[in-house]
């Protein structure tokens, strides 16, 4: 009878293993939101870097693109560091 009982908790234990695997793996929809995540930490600094460069530019005179691509640049670096944390921190 030992043997049995020590063979059902062993099944019972992989049953409960698997039910929770089964819970714990991601589903389309999390994965989509996960991507989704990632894209938009990528792209709003880029984004704002644009807006303030190119407002930042208007304000001075003659024609000038300095601060549109510097801070365009800084936006795809700070883009690159976010991602790239939100990866490692997952």
């Amino acid at each position: 009878m030992n043997r049995q009982q020590q063979l059902k908790k062993r099944i019972d234990t992989q049953i409960e293993r698997m039910k929770q695997a089964e819970k714990d793996r991601p589903n389309l929809l999390s994965q989509t939101v996960y991507i989704g995540t990632l894209g938009l930490v990528m792209v709003l600094p880029i984004v704002a870097g644009a807006y303030l460069g190119h407002w930042l530019d208007g304000l001075v005179t003659g024609y000038s693109m300095r601060w549109t691509l510097s801070l365009l640049f800084s936006g795809v670096v700070v883009g690159f560091f976010n991602v790239y944390f939100l990866i490692k921190n997952k």
